[in-house]
């Protein structure tokens, strides 16, 4: 069963799939729009293009644990995608993925522009291996 994760965010949104057995991280893209719209269908291709059977949002909630503005976004493009494309959507804590993203991009050497091309991409994957593990070790979520 394949799985993607999406880190959406106003200009950038990273994008993660499983390999088809939904064991780890296969595809990693990002699609560079601030179109709700076009990231949808976007969306949409990948879910056609690869089989995917289920979806992971990240969910920006603050350190806190309250919700702001960017969780609010996250849930309105959640309901969207579950009616537009009928997949379950999983909303996913996704406090320093981004923070994480960028550590592991710096310690790869990758600076600047090219980081800042990759750096959703690699949050998206950061989410869609915590779903996983957690998955594996729980059952489901």
């Amino acid at each position: 069963m394949r799985i993607m994760a999406i880190d959406y965010g106003d200009a950038h949104t990273g994008v993660a799939i499983s390999d088809p057995l939904g064991f780890g991280a296969g595809v990693a893209e990002t699609i560079d729009s601030r179109s709700q719209d076009t990231v949808v269908e976007r969306l949409k291709q990948y879910i056609k293009e690869y089989g995917v059977e289920e979806l992971v949002l990240g969910y920006p909630k603050n350190m806190d644990g309250s919700l702001g503005e960017r969780a609010r976004k996250s849930e309105a493009l959640g309901e969207r995608l579950r009616a537009e494309t009928g997949l379950s959507v999983t909303l996913w804590d996704e406090r320093r993925t981004t923070v994480d993203a960028h550590r592991i991009l710096s310690e790869a050497g990758r600076r600047g522009k090219k980081r800042k091309k990759v750096v959703d991409a690699v949050a998206a994957t950061l989410i869609l291996e915590g779903f996983l593990t957690f998955r594996s070790g729980s059952g489901r979520p």
